[in-house]
């Protein structure tokens, strides 16, 4: 019986790495989707709202531009968020993530250039959507 040459061993190896390392991505998402939520957490508890801004989903930059405007970091100063406190859970579903604080929820999209917070200062409604103070459409 012939052996395989030692490069399809090492193929097959690699491959049968590259297929547990799989396995690992949805913990490397969780904590991407954290370290978003909580980089807009740190800048919006600074009041560094041009910062937190910048890592909102476009459509709730526009929202708090429009309502209550004049601009995002108007609406986000408007909005007096809670300080957030530290993650307790963070759920991701495809695009679309639920990041639970201690103090907060804050429910996170992708987007091409990465996890935006498309909605903060979100309280649980029994039988209800969460209500948030910031939102977008």
């Amino acid at each position: 019986m012939r052996r395989p040459p030692a490069v399809l061993v090492l193929a097959a190896a690699a491959t049968a790495s590259a297929v547990l390392a799989g396995c690992a991505t949805p913990e490397a998402e969780r904590d991407a989707v954290d370290t978003a939520a909580l980089r807009f957490a740190r800048h919006a508890e600074s009041s560094d709202h041009a910062a937190a801004c910048r890592l909102l989903a476009p459509p709730t930059r526009q929202a708090l531009a429009q309502d209550p405007g004049p601009t995002c970091e108007a609406g986000l100063t408007d909005a007096a968020l809670p300080a957030p406190g530290r993650v307790r859970t963070t759920d991701v579903y495809g695009h679309q993530a639920r990041v639970v604080l201690e103090h907060d929820t804050y429910f996170v999209t992708w987007f091409p250039d990465g996890w935006k917070v498309r909605a903060a200062g979100c309280t649980p409604r029994p039988e209800r959507p969460y209500d948030c103070r910031v939102k977008g459409d």
